[in-house]
């Protein structure tokens, strides 16, 4: 085959980038015709409006939108370009078909490229069929599916490459599975303020997530550090790639845990070449569905509202609400009221008049509309046969009389007062309260909106909507499941970490979630990339996850330092943030358990001359550099050096705690410092 030396293999990098160049230079020349003609254009209508007709002000304007669209394709293409000639690919095979003598040699990088004189591919895109094989197999047999079908043959070859700023810095001959030496050097390396794209390092059972097509729902468990989140982004990317005909980025939808996890990711999808989808959280979901007229707990209020007063009643009404069990009998209740709270009675008005069991008749033939629907539609129906029967127009207070009676006819004339009375009809009134006029709980949100689709029906709000992701799926119950299944009926990716829930009184798992979705996969995540062996040893402490493996990635062990006062607690965390600012690290996460110990912490640290920033649930960015935050928005992030200050008995003793604990010291990728004032928490009394 050819390019075998490193050499050959760096004089035809050369070639691959002049190619590169040459089509960069064509392009640009386009772009700059294309502002030309708009100018011109432009211009000729300006100095001719007064004496162009309708037909020519019309191709004139349809000139000027084909020159910005074929300009704006053109800018996109040479975006591609120039970072192509900075990286042209990272990988290499050489594959022989099975009915072939000889093989090719298919290069791999973030997007395709093809010769402009010959048409033949020089860069084949990581998403295309043939590339499977560098992500699957070692040399040796091996096989792809293209759309013609399977092809089968022999993998002779397999290179990896490090190529930035247009110079290679290194090239592996890898007969093994991706990972081994470049892996470790990429995990090696300090963190970014953005995700980044990590198509140059997918392992094989990520590879089988990202390219599975067939699932109309995927749910993702992955340990924490096994990159969930960027393995769904890149699934995504490959989903647009592949559906390209019928599928946009504006078709798909994620609901993320922050708008600051939201801007964290906010890189992965452009690198690859594709559009930023939309981005939503179940707060803001349950805002347009509540209106004006209802007004709520957040779920990150509730968190805050369990870490400074948990009490048992409030604990309680959160856990019975987050089981599969109180989705089941919130189902039954809505069916049997259904069929029971719909009492008609004969209807007269004038010369007008319907039996009751007309009106019986009616509404269960309408039982597929929602209930406030059905009601409507009948009395509809019986002003229109009044007008049909008399050819005359009904007096409209007696229109408002026969709505009003239908209407009443029903047992509760609301989604609030008929959700009220599913707790008195299993005997749990205790476990609704309302927190205000019309003010919800968080743990009553979802199942009012439950309630109150089944009662009035759902805007078709997100019916453009033919993908859906979901991130963090521990941190929402079976409820809000079913509460997604009727509001979208899209293809679904879903994914999280039982570990990592910051309300383990709510957290769901792919066995809770599966009941709501028909053609469910689930798919598990058990290697860690993120943290060194030592991190992660120290954090399965806390919380024991079996299925987890960790990669074999060394650094300094997890250090505690134990102090006498809060003064020199506080002078230990200063020496730990001096110590950064002398590192090589990045980044530096100072995780408190509640958002109002990282304010007061943020307050004691940072001066008018610091960069430090405290990350709240106001915040939409996340930058490099020092943070203070929570634990509950550092979820989804992670830094170089992780401080978690006061680790106290006093502060982490309860099951929410731990699983607090555990997130915080799972940020960390290099480095994990911990402090306490007294006696450690019993979490950590065997570190």
């Amino acid at each position: 085959m050819l390019h075998q030396t490193e050499n050959e293999e760096r004089t035809y990098l050369n070639e691959v980038q002049g190619k590169l160049r040459a089509e960069l230079e064509q392009i640009n020349q386009k772009i700059d015709n294309y502002s030309k003609e708009i100018l011109e254009t432009k211009r000729y209508i300006y100095e001719n409006l007064a004496q162009l007709d309708s037909a020519e002000k019309a191709a004139n304007r349809t000139a000027v939108y084909d020159s910005v669209a074929f300009g704006e394709k053109a800018v996109r293409e040479r975006e591609k370009l120039e970072k192509l000639i900075q990286s042209p690919y990272f990988g290499r095979i050489d594959f022989i078909r099975t009915e072939e003598e000889q093989g090719n040699a298919f290069y791999i990088g973030v997007h395709a490229f093809a010769d402009p004189a010959t048409l033949r591919s020089v860069i084949f895109d990581w998403r295309a069929p043939v590339s499977s094989m560098f992500y699957d197999f070692e040399t040796g047999p091996a096989f792809y599916k293209a759309p013609a079908g399977k092809i089968d043959g022999v993998m002779t070859l397999k290179r990896q490459y490090r190529i930035r700023q247009t110079q290679m810095e290194y090239m592996i001959e890898s007969s093994l599975n991706i990972g081994d030496e470049i892996l470790q050097k990429e995990l090696s390396r300090n963190s970014d303020d953005k995700m980044k794209n990590i198509v140059a390092t997918i392992q094989r059972e990520q590879n089988a997530i990202i390219r599975n097509e067939a699932a109309k729902v995927l749910i993702i468990q992955g340990a924490a550090g096994s990159g969930k989140t960027s393995i769904a982004l890149h699934r995504v990317a490959f989903l647009l790639y592949r559906f390209k005909d019928t599928l946009t980025s504006k078709n798909i939808l994620i609901i993320s845990p922050n708008k600051v996890f939201g801007n964290y990711i906010s890189n992965v999808l452009p690198e690859l070449g594709e559009e930023n989808m939309s981005e939503i959280g179940f707060d803001d979901i349950a805002a347009d569905m509540l209106g004006k007229k209802y007004r709520y707990q957040t779920f990150s209020e509730q968190v805050e509202s369990l870490l400074a007063d948990g009490d048992a009643e409030t604990i309680a009404r959160i856990e019975f609400k987050a089981t599969n069990l109180f989705v089941e009998q919130l189902q039954s209740y809505l069916g049997s009221a259904d069929k029971t709270c719909f009492v008609p009675t004969d209807l007269s008005f004038g010369n007008f008049s319907v039996s009751k069991g007309k009106l019986l008749l009616n509404y269960r033939a309408l039982k597929k509309l929602p209930i406030k629907t059905r009601l409507r539609k009948i009395a509809d129906d019986l002003i229109e046969r009044h007008k049909r029967d008399t050819n005359q127009k009904m007096d409209p207070t007696v229109i408002r009389q026969i709505r009003s009676s239908i209407q009443k006819m029903f047992q509760f004339n609301d989604a609030l007062t008929l959700y009220q009375n599913f707790y008195r009809s299993i005997g749990q009134e205790h476990l609704f309260r309302l927190i205000g006029k019309n003010a919800f709980e968080f743990c009553d949100v979802y199942p009012f909106l439950y309630t109150k689709i089944y009662f009035e029906g759902e805007e078709q709000e997100y019916k453009s909507i033919k993908h859906l992701l979901v991130d963090e799926m521990q941190d929402y119950t079976p409820i809000q499941y079913a509460v997604l299944a009727k509001l979208f009926s899209c293809k679904m990716t879903i994914l999280g970490d039982s570990y990592q829930s910051v309300n383990p009184y709510s957290s769901s798992s792919a066995e809770k979630i599966q009941p709501y979705f028909l053609g469910c996969d689930c798919m598990e995540l058990r290697r860690s990339y993120r943290s060194t062996i030592e991190i992660t040893r120290f954090t399965q402490q806390i919380l024991d996850n079996k299925k987890l493996i960790p990669i074999e990635r060394h650094g300094s062990a997890p250090a505690i330092t134990e102090c006498q006062t809060p003064k020199e607690q506080l002078d230990k965390i200063r020496a730990l943030i001096e110590q950064f600012r002398q590192s090589e690290h990045a980044s530096l996460g100072i995780i408190c358990k509640s958002q109002k110990q990282a304010e007061q912490l943020f307050e004691q640290l940072h001066t008018d001359e610091d960069t430090m920033a405290l990350l709240d649930f106001g915040s939409s960015e996340f930058q490099n550099g020092i943070v203070v935050t929570s634990v509950h928005m550092s979820k989804g992030l992670e830094f170089d050096q992780v401080i978690i200050p006061d680790i106290s008995d006093e502060l982490y003793h309860t099951p929410l705690d731990r699983s607090l604990l555990y997130i915080a010291c799972t940020r960390a990728m290099h480095q994990l410092d911990l402090t306490c004032c007294g006696r450690k928490t019993e979490f950590l009394q065997g570190c």
